[in-house]
């Protein structure tokens, strides 16, 4: 099977106090045991699950954050600001990948900020560009040259983690991109184009997902809402498969589902990153059966909500905990598609 897989996972993991590439080493091999068939450095290779690459690009500055903000936590990461011409002017994270690549015999897994993550928190106020035509364009030549450079050192299986289209179904997010001077009914559109322009040479043998969720930051969250005002233009990105935030009452259900397009896969974000208690396996079961309605069963998969550690400080919840969790992932997945 091509990925995403039956049993999966957006990335990130719990680190350990000291980062070096004896943990890497480790921590791909506990994947490769619990049976998981994608296979990341847990990022550990960056700080932030963005911001590490965001600012590697020509034209990119990092400032503080004055909008909507993560609750229950009085640290708060930067935001991406746009302060010169856009560009990829060397190889980012490449090495970091090939060093992955060289551990594992499965799918070596990579994960990077969406093109919509250099305007979402600033928007139009954060971006030094008088013509934004120019701006996503030169974003969509941006990641299409980091995709072309993954591509070249040999990555399968390339992940966009973009939480704008979430955060959009959130009144309160809408409320602060029109304080940046954007229309954010304009938004999904925008951002979907760039994703298509940005895709839109990846080799026939890559698979490009999109990972979306409303927020992950030490186990608190930004957003809320369901997915129903993004969702067409959110499906529309062309990318081959969406892992969707489906573990509270703040995703909203299923229904959004129905407009995917029937040539892409769905992974479903059942399992939560942000808390120790462990899904039972019939809830896990009861709510794929409910995704089911909207779109075939063959099209669906499984996954935690978000990583464990989309930045340095981790989630709440201890490392035996998540290798429960994603062993969780993996048995129910065995169980549901045989």
């Amino acid at each position: 099977m091509n990925p995403p897989f039956r049993a999966d996972h957006v990335g990130s993991l719990l680190r350990p106090a000291r980062v070096t590439p004896d943990a890497i080493r480790e921590v791909v091999a506990r994947q490769e045991a619990i049976g998981l068939q994608s296979i990341t450095d847990g990022e550990f290779s960056r700080e932030w699950w963005h911001l590490d690459f965001l600012s590697q690009l020509e034209g990119v500055t990092l400032r503080e954050n004055p909008g909507p903000k993560f609750g229950g936590t009085q640290e708060q990461p930067p935001i991406p600001t746009v302060t010169g011409k856009l560009r990829y002017s060397k190889p980012i994270m490449v090495d970091d990948f090939r060093f992955l690549k060289s551990l594992t015999r499965r799918t070596a897994k990579f994960t990077i900020p969406s093109p919509s993550m250099l305007h979402l928190r600033a928007g139009r106020n954060g971006i030094a560009y008088d013509d934004m035509d120019e701006f996503w364009a030169d974003a969509a030549g941006a990641y299409r040259a980091a995709i072309a450079e993954f591509a070249k050192a040999g990555c399968t299986y390339l992940q966009l983690d973009d939480v704008a289209f979430a955060y959009l179904c959130d009144p309160k997010i809408r409320e602060a991109s029109r304080q940046n001077g954007d229309d954010p009914a304009a938004l999904p559109a925008r951002y979907a184009a760039t994703i298509r322009e940005a895709v839109k040479d990846k080799p026939a043998g890559m698979t490009i997902a999109m990972h979306t969720c409303r927020g992950n930051f030490k186990s608190a969250w930004v957003a809320e809402g369901g997915y129903e005002p993004v969702a067409e233009a959110m499906f529309s990105s062309g990318v081959d498969a969406f892992f969707m935030e489906f573990d509270t009452e703040r995703a909203g259900g299923f229904e959004p589902l129905r407009f995917v397009p029937k040539d892409k896969t769905v992974v479903l974000g059942l399992v939560s990153s942000k808390t120790p208690q462990l899904e039972s396996k019939d809830w896990l079961k009861k709510r794929i059966d409910q995704a089911a309605k909207y779109m075939p069963l063959e099209t669906l998969c499984l996954s935690p909500q978000c990583g464990f550690s989309s930045t340095h400080h981790g989630n709440n919840l201890t490392p035996d905990e998540q290798w429960a969790k994603l062993a969780r992932v993996v048995e129910v997945s065995r169980e549901v598609w045989k």
